[in-house]
C-alpha cells in the first residue's frame, strides 16, 4: 500500500472482518503510518456484506503459496467475479484455475508485495479496460463455474477410469 500511495494519494484499503489477527493488522496499519489509507471496519453483519462490496473497484486476494492454497479453490474471488467485479490474486493453483491473467483478472507473483503493487499499479492505468475484464470474469463464472459444467467435467474422468485407462 505504501508503494501504491505514492502514485495514488486517493487509494483507500478497505478491510472487512475481524478475527484473531484484527488487533496485529491494526497495530501494524499504525506503525506504517497508515491510519488515514486503511479503514477497518471489524466484524459485520452478514446482511451488510453486500454493501462494502458495493464500495470496492479492485478486490485484492495475496494468498501465500502452500499446499492449501494450490488445491483448493477459494469461493471469495469467484463471488467477486460473479457479481461483475475485478479482481487481482496472487498466483496460487485455486487462483490460477479462476483468473486469466489481463483477461479475466490480474494476477501476481505470491508472496511479491512489489509484484502485488505492480498488479494493481497496472490495473489502475488500465481503466478502459476495466468494464470488459468485469463482464469476462463475470462470464467465465456464469460459463464455467455452474453445476452443470462442474459435473459435466466428472463424465470423462469416470468414462476412463470405467475404461481402465
Amino acid at each position: 500500500l505504501p508503494v501504491l500511495l505514492r502514485q495514488h494519494p486517493q487509494l483507500r484499503l478497505l478491510l472487512v472482518g475481524g478475527g484473531p489477527q484484527e488487533a496485529d493488522i491494526r497495530q501494524a496499519v499504525a506503525n506504517l503510518g497508515l491510519q488515514e489509507a486503511v479503514i477497518l471496519t471489524g466484524r459485520v453483519p452478514h446482511e451488510q456484506v453486500q454493501d462494502y462490496y458495493n464500495l470496492v473497484d479492485i478486490f485484492v486476494y495475496p494468498r501465500l503459496p502452500m499446499r492449501l492454497t494450490d488445491l483448493v479453490t477459494p469461493l471469495k474471488p469467484l463471488e467477486a467475479m460473479a457479481q461483475g467485479r475485478l479482481v487481482v490474486a496472487s498466483d496460487v493453483g485455486g487462483h490460477r484455475e479462476l483468473i486469466r491473467h489481463g483477461d479475466t483478472g490480474m494476477l501476481f507473483y505470491a508472496g511479491d508485495s512489489d509484484a502485488l503493487a505492480a498488479a494493481v499499479n497496472d490495473l489502475l492505468a488500465r481503466r478502459d479496460d476495466w468494464q470488459p475484464m468485469r463482464e469476462r470474469g463475470r462470464a467465465f463464472v456464469e460459463q464455467e463455474r455452474t453445476w452443470a459444467a462442474s459435473v459435466g467435467r466428472y463424465r470423462q474422468v469416470y468414462a476412463t477410469l470405467a475404461g481402465g485407462g
